[in-house]
Formats: C-alpha cells, sequence, structure tokens
C-alpha cells in the first residue's frame, strides 16, 4: 500500500526527480518498524527521509531513554508474567483458581507491555536515527469505554481498520442499523488479521459487538451514559478487554472455554503458598496497574526538559542494568512477530 500511494505521488510530481529513488530505498531499508509497526503511511515518512539532519541532537537523548522503557517493559513486566501465562493456558492444563486469575490478568499486561515495549524500542530507534515515528499506544487500560480504548491501542491499526474497511463499508452514512454491521465486520476482519482460527474470530467479534452496544446507549440514551462515573467506565472496559483477551491468547476454542470455566471455579486454597511461588509476578502486575496511568512518551519528553541530563542518563542506565539483570541476557520473542 505504501509503495503505491508512493507511485502515485510521485507520477503527481510531489517528490523531486533527484530524490525519488533515495527516499523509496530510505523507506523500504527503514528497518525499526517493519516487523509489527507503526503502520506508516506515506506521507508520514518519506518527507523526513529528504531531510538532512545533524548526527547528535536532543532527539538521541529521547530516543535512547525511550528505548530502554521499552526494553524494560519486555524483559522485565511481559516476559516474567509469561511463565504462568503459558503454564495455564497451555492445551489440558490444570492449574488453581489463583492461577487462572494471575494468568487471565497478567497476560493483560504482557501483550501491552510486549507490544507497547516493542513500540517504544522502534519509535526510541527511529529518533535516534532522526526519524520520529507516531504514537502507537496511549494508555489504553485507562480508557473508560471500548470506543476510547480503540482509539487508544495499536492506534495506526485502528485508523487504517477505520479508513480501508469501517469507511469503505459505508461507515455511519448509511443509517444506524448498517452502523452495527460495519462495525462487527471490521472488526472481526481486524480479528482475522492476526491469524485465521476461530479464536481469533470471536474475539473480533466480541470488540465488534460491544462496540455496537456502547454506539447504541450513547445514541438512545446518552444522557445517561454521561453519568456514569469515569472510574466506572474504565474498571468495565478494562475487565472487557481483558475476557476478550482469553479468545486471543488461547490455542483453541476449547482451551479458551476452559480457561474462563476455570475463573468461576472460585477456590481459595492455598492462597499464602500461591503468593510466595509467584510474589515478583503480582510484585509487577501491581507496579504495573499503579504506573499505566504515566505511561506517556509526552511525560518523558517533560521530564528531559526540567530534568538534569546526568540524572537522566543515570536512570536509562540503571533501566538497562535492570533488564540485562533480570532477563540473564536473554528474551522470549515478540508476541505480534507471530501475526
Amino acid at each position: 500500500f505504501t509503495l503505491t500511494a508512493y507511485m502515485v505521488d510521485v507520477y503527481r510530481g510531489r517528490y523531486p526527480a533527484e530524490s525519488r529513488l533515495s527516499v523509496l530505498l530510505g523507506y523500504v531499508l527503514f528497518f525499526p518498524h517493519l516487523i509489527a509497526g507503526p503502520i506508516l503511511r506515506p506521507h508520514e515518512l518519506m518527507p523526513q527521509l529528504r531531510q538532512i539532519r545533524a548526527a547528535m541532537d536532543a532527539r538521541f537523548l529521547l530516543g535512547l531513554t525511550l528505548f530502554a522503557i521499552g526494553l524494560v517493559k519486555k524483559v522485565v513486566f511481559a516476559d516474567t508474567i509469561g511463565g504462568i501465562v503459558d503454564q495455564v493456558f497451555m492445551a489440558g492444563a490444570v492449574s488453581s483458581w489463583w492461577e487462572h486469575l494471575l494468568a487471565v490478568y497478567g497476560f493483560s499486561m504482557q501483550i501491552y507491555c510486549d507490544f507497547s515495549g516493542y513500540t517504544d524500542m522502534a519509535i526510541g530507534i527511529a529518533y535516534m536515527l532522526r526519524i520520529r515515528l507516531p504514537t502507537n499506544f496511549l494508555r489504553p487500560y485507562g480508557s473508560a469505554s471500548i470506543i476510547e480504548f480503540w482509539r487508544r491501542w495499536h492506534i495506526t491499526l485502528s485508523l487504517w481498520l477505520r479508513d480501508y474497511l469501517y469507511i469503505p463499508l459505508g461507515g455511519n452514512r448509511r443509517g444506524k442499523s448498517l452502523l452495527y454491521l460495519n462495525l462487527l465486520i471490521t472488526m472481526v476482519l481486524g480479528g482475522l488479521w492476526h491469524g485465521a482460527a476461530w479464536t481469533f474470530m470471536i474475539w473480533g467479534a466480541v470488540h465488534g459487538v460491544t462496540l455496537a452496544i456502547t454506539h447504541f446507549f450513547r445514541q438512545v440514551a446518552p444522557a445517561l451514559v454521561a453519568r456514569i462515573p469515569r472510574w466506572i467506565g474504565v474498571l468495565v472496559t478494562f475487565h472487557l478487554v481483558t475476557a476478550a483477551w482469553i479468545y486471543f491468547r488461547a490455542p483453541d476454542v476449547a482451551t479458551a472455554h476452559r480457561v474462563i470455566v476455570g475463573l468461576f471455579n472460585v477456590s481459595i486454597g492455598d492462597f499464602a503458598g500461591f503468593a510466595q511461588k509467584y510474589a515478583f509476578e503480582l510484585l509487577l502486575l501491581a507496579v504495573f496497574l499503579a504506573t499505566h496511568r504515566f505511561d506517556r512518551h509526552s511525560l518523558v519528553r517533560c521530564c528531559l526538559k526540567t530534568a538534569p541530563k546526568q540524572v537522566i542518563i543515570g536512570m536509562v542506565f540503571m533501566m538497562f542494568i535492570l533488564a540485562v539483570t533480570i532477563g540473564q541476557g536473554s528474551s522470549g520473542k515478540f508476541i505480534y512477530f507471530d501475526f
């Protein structure tokens, strides 16, 4: 798509003849975003490739800091919680109720830290190369509705689904009934984009139905929706998204249903033993939930402007040491490399 759009721009004379090949090669060879995004459009990257910048400027330290943050998300948070998640979602696994809870909530943390960590590292490398990539995550678990969630989660994919599926299907221009149908079709196809499996279709359908229901209530009872406290909306949205992640993570529908049933087989059991065994994972989950609201690049930029550079460099160094120490020099593959 990007190459086709670029060739159209070349035909229209948007780029000078002497820079067309170099810009095209620059886009093809620009590696940070190629594996898993952010999804770029021609106008977001190609004009930047035509500009000459100094080798070192303020963007380099910003890029290094974002890369370190992404590395910590991936190696410390995502990889660490991945052990209990893999154990519970393994076909035929037998786990306690507490392990089911930790795995389900843990996967919400894992997939966010894994994917946003990759994105932070990609954006950080791009900054070090004097290129700015678009923001792809904006504290999605702080969303008060499923509509807001998809404006904050994998933003570039959400915009792609909107512009190339939802709007061509008719969007909201052909009546309310088709609006709901278009939302459902778009999200089911978005699920299939991740893989040709019933689990991904169900995941997409869950989001499509909840999007349609949210739009319906906003249209028929806007005053009632406006009176719902934001914290309730955040709590409900987070649990809806977390429940849908079960189908996204499960290798098949049977495993997803087994995990869901396991959540309702309440058994306190040996909580002390469970807490002792998974103390570090529980600590990471608590830290993640407490700090998620501060996970935004604008805050990093603000800190870089106000804090002494020596402090920032020291913190970046400590993050690298933390990631290497906990990861022990190795890391699991990125989840989105499978899609």
